[in-house]
């Protein structure tokens, strides 16, 4: 279990929320309370998430916006031939990180062991907050009618006020 973060993504009325936390933490020690783990990609067209080991999340977001590049920004080509490499190269392999990427058609988790996964009820979450996040998510999304960008920062909310390794300072990009 990646014990560092909590990254949501929500969508709803065609919109996509990404949100993350910005606790950075090692062991029991938080290093950083403002970390921004979301990010645009692709000329503004999708964002991303990653709950994990900060370096490898990094060499994973270039890896990726350099797959989108080569499929001309097809979400689910790129991601599965990010999968694919994250999966079958030696170093790649090591990395220990999760990512959640969407654009304004869908959103997929994607992670090491070679999985590309798209929710049913269109919210994902990774990270040691993400159990909330996703519980929280869902009952917003069945009992209001907030927008996708609301509901992803309520979500956050909820897993930071149980989640030791998640806080209260947001980041969240919108599609």
């Amino acid at each position: 279990m990646i014990r560092s973060t909590t990254i949501v993504c929500v969508r709803r009325d065609g919109r996509t929320a990404i949100a993350g936390d910005g606790q950075v933490s090692l062991g029991e020690t938080i290093l950083k309370s403002s970390a921004s783990k979301v990010r645009r990609l692709h000329k503004g067209q999708v964002a991303a998430g990653f709950a994990g080991s900060t370096s490898d999340a990094f060499a994973l977001f270039a890896r990726f916006e350099t797959k989108l590049e080569e499929y001309k920004g097809n979400l689910y080509r790129a991601a599965i031939e990010l999968a694919k490499d994250w999966r079958l190269d030696k170093a790649l392999r090591q990395l220990q990180a999760l990512m959640i990427v969407a654009d304004k058609d869908s959103a997929l988790m994607i992670s090491g062991t070679g999985d590309v996964l798209e929710s049913d009820d269109g919210v994902l979450a990774i990270g040691s907050g993400g159990p909330y996040a996703l519980a929280a998510a869902r009952v917003l999304l069945k009992h209001t009618t907030l927008s996708a960008r609301d509901v992803a920062e309520e979500a956050l909310r909820t897993a930071a006020s149980i989640c030791v390794y998640t806080n209260d300072t947001i980041t969240i990009e919108e599609i």
